[in-house]
């Protein structure tokens, strides 16, 4: 568990109550709070605090942000951060976004999403924002069915590549494991979705000549995979609650800094030549380091999820991007009859679903 201290917070409603003052959020995992809930988080953070529902036991508790120094965005439509980010500059919260960018506009597997384009304009306009490397591109499920093949998904995928370059350093992707989720199997299957599931052969085939797409057309993106055991030549697992990341960004966030257990190192120059850098430093810059000395992972993940700790403020069944594979909703209309009624509050409420 995350080491951050809990403590008593007074409520809108004047109730006090217990709460978690987490270091680092994510926004999130379970829902698209940057494309749908942007407003209402922003509100909540200055407010101080969301109450969240526990999805494996119903019960609500509290999230207070006076301590936190740090955010990780999930989203497929991030567009409405760029009228907030400014704000997080101004609470010295650092940021960086995993923006799932895929093509299924064809096969109609995402029919809540803005046009192609579009998403990629937005995926330009935040790196602008931010800088480059803060935005990470995620191809993400990887699906087969009967309409989409291997060959289908590499040009799929090389098509937002070429788009890309000069905007992501890195691409991250996983393969969708179907028979895993019991609620992305039923979504399929009501939608009459001809899936199939992918052999480790595939995967190696499809990694293999992914390396090669990333050489013959210069990309150079760091590739990676997000929470799969297989190993692939030319492929990282990658960290996408990532330590390292924070720690060059935010380097200079001494609290943030120490909660990760990090110390930062000047390079040492004389007339001998640099003292030498171990091989286990974080670059940041040509005079300066980082040495990580504590393991930040998030013990109570996947065993092959490399994500470190973080707090997870969205909630399930509130997502009205309609993904026909969807793991976070139980159906489509119980989300959008959720996300109807959380507007109803004028992004108000403590919850994300507006109860």
């Amino acid at each position: 568990m995350a080491q951050w201290k809990k403590n008593k917070i007074q409520r809108e409603n004047g109730e006090w109550v217990d709460a978690q003052f987490p270091i680092i959020v994510s926004a999130s995992r379970s829902t698209d709070i940057p494309a749908f809930y942007s407003d209402w988080f922003f509100n909540r953070l200055k407010v101080g605090y969301s109450a969240w529902t526990n999805p494996f036991n119903g019960v609500k508790s509290y999230v207070a942000y006076g301590d936190t120094r740090f955010i990780v965005f999930w989203s497929k439509n991030p567009e409405p951060l760029l009228e907030h980010l400014d704000y997080l500059q101004e609470r010295n919260i650092g940021c960086y976004i995993q923006y799932t960018l895929n093509d299924y506009v064809a096969e109609g597997l995402e029919r809540g999403v803005p046009p192609l384009e579009k998403r990629i304009e937005t995926f330009r306009q935040l790196v602008e924002k931010l800088g480059k490397g803060r935005v990470v591109w995620r191809f993400d499920p990887l699906i087969l069915t009967d309409k989409i093949s291997i060959d289908d998904l590499l040009c799929k995928v090389e098509n937002i590549g070429n788009k890309l370059v000069g905007y992501t350093e890195k691409l991250v992707f996983s393969f969708a494991d179907i028979a895993l989720y019991k609620k992305v199997k039923a979504n399929l299957e009501k939608s009459k979705v001809n899936y199939s599931e992918w052999t480790e052969e595939q995967m190696v085939d499809f990694a293999k000549r992914l390396v090669e797409l990333n050489k013959s057309n210069n990309w150079n993106y760091t590739l990676a995979t997000c929470g799969e055991a297989v190993d692939l030549d030319g492929i990282l697992h990658n960290h996408c609650v990532d330590d390292n990341l924070m720690v060059r960004f935010a380097y200079n966030d001494k609290v943030l800094m120490d909660f990760l257990g990090v110390e930062i190192k000047t390079i040492e120059k004389s007339l001998f030549g640099a003292t030498p850098i171990p091989s286990n430093a974080i670059m940041l810059n040509a005079n300066q380091y980082a040495i990580k000395h504590k393991d930040n992972r998030d013990k109570g993940q996947r065993t092959a999820c490399g994500c470190m700790v973080s707090k997870d403020i969205g909630e399930y069944n509130t997502c009205p991007h309609l993904c026909e594979y969807c793991y976070a909703n139980a159906s489509k209309e119980v989300a959008v009859k959720n996300y109807e009624q959380a507007k109803l509050t004028d992004w108000k409420s403590e919850t994300i679903t507006g109860r």
